[in-house]
């Protein structure tokens, strides 16, 4: 594997990590949160760095729906991540307290909440879309070279276990109101386990990443079929 092909997948663990971790604010506190947060803001600049030619192709060919769809998931992160360096910046009371930033503040709390939430389903989305090459790099590192097909139906039975588990904990936590604005305040519950809230937005972020990736595979499919037709 190509050394900027290792960087790359060292990077996106980083990020999911980073974005993790930054869920789960109510266990760190504000100085580590706003660390962590600039840390991704280095890691979100470092990756489309990495990445420039995916922009230089943007015009360049036709639109399959799989590709339109890869084009909207990564237009919209973009934007939720735009959206939470912005208001993070705002917000900061230690690591970007030297900037003379006043005012904005109820506008940046409701677009940093608006744009956690978002970046976090976007982002496992975006994941799903390379869920592939995520797979096949863990198969290269544990040296397996083929999957039976019992053994495929198993991961994804479980992956569809994980994925109703997902829906059910992305409806009971609320995101759907955090994300639409139709609530203003986020509950945290500060004497929840950190082990419960973690493998909770394990399983939303595998929700997603099941969506994207039999989702792709779904269009691929179609578009297989009108190309035949």
């Amino acid at each position: 594997m190509r050394q900027k092909t290792v960087l790359k997948r060292v990077l996106d663990l980083l990020m999911t990590l980073a974005l993790l971790f930054l869920m789960g604010y109510q266990f760190w506190g504000d100085l580590a949160h706003e660390w962590a947060g600039a840390g991704m803001f280095l890691l979100f600049i470092l990756h489309h760095v990495l990445n420039k030619n995916w922009y230089k192709t943007l015009t360049k060919g036709r639109y399959s729906p799989m590709r339109a769809f890869q084009a909207a998931v990564n237009g919209l992160l973009f934007l939720a991540m735009l959206g939470l360096m912005v208001s993070g910046i705002i917000l900061s009371r230690h690591v970007f307290a030297f900037l003379p930033i006043s005012g904005g503040l109820s506008f940046a709390r409701l677009l940093h909440m608006a744009s956690s939430y978002w970046g976090f389903v976007l982002m496992a989305l975006h994941l799903g879309l390379h869920w592939n090459l995520v797979i096949n790099g863990m198969r290269r590192a544990a040296k397996i070279r083929g999957v039976s097909p019992a053994r495929n139906a198993v991961l994804a039975a479980l992956s569809a276990v994980i994925a109703v588990y997902g829906l059910y904990v992305f409806i009971i936590r609320n995101l759907p109101s955090y994300m639409f604005l139709r609530t203003h305040f986020v509950f945290l519950d500060f004497g929840e386990p950190l082990p419960k809230f973690y493998l909770d937005y394990l399983a939303m972020m595998g929700l997603f990443i099941f969506l994207s990736h039999y989702g792709a595979r779904a269009l691929k499919y179609i578009s297989k079929a009108g190309k035949k037709v």
